[in-house]
C-alpha cells in the first residue's frame, strides 16, 4: 500500500503536458478532499523533484510562489498552456480531466496507508 505522498506522486506523474492540475483536484482524486494543503507540502521532497510539479497549480488558475512563477510560467506557456492578463492559467480550458484526456484513473490504484 503507498503512503500518501506516494499516491500524490502517482497522480503528479500522470498529469499530460498541455494540463494543469489543482492541489485541492490532487487531494480528491486519492480520497482525501480536505488534504490540498498536504498535497504541496509533497511537492517539497527532494525524491519527487523530477515530477511535472510545474502542472500543479491553484484552483484559481495563479501559479505557486516567487522562487518558483518565472519557471513555472515559462514550462506551462512552452506546453501550450494559455493564461489571461493576470498570469492565471486559463482553467476552463486547460485543467485536466482525465477521462476526456484519456489518462484513465482507478482510485483503487491508491490506497491510503496511515
Amino acid at each position: 500500500m503507498k503512503s500518501f505522498n506516494g499516491q500524490v506522486y502517482d497522480i503528479v506523474a500522470r498529469i499530460p503536458a498541455g494540463r494543469v492540475a489543482t492541489f485541492g483536484q490532487i487531494a480528491r482524486m486519492i480520497g482525501r478532499p480536505r488534504m490540498a494543503r498536504f498535497v504541496g507540502y509533497a511537492s517539497n521532497n527532494k525524491n519527487s523533484w523530477h515530477l511535472p510539479w510545474h502542472r500543479v497549480v491553484f484552483k484559481d488558475g495563479s501559479l505557486c510562489g516567487e522562487g518558483f512563477f518565472e519557471e513555472q510560467f515559462r514550462l506551462l506557456k512552452s506546453e501550450g498552456v494559455k493564461f489571461d492578463k493576470d498570469k492565471k492559467v486559463k482553467m476552463e480550458d486547460f485543467q485536466w480531466d482525465p477521462d476526456r484526456d484519456n489518462v484513465p484513473l482507478d482510485i483503487k490504484d491508491f490506497p491510503l496507508v496511515f
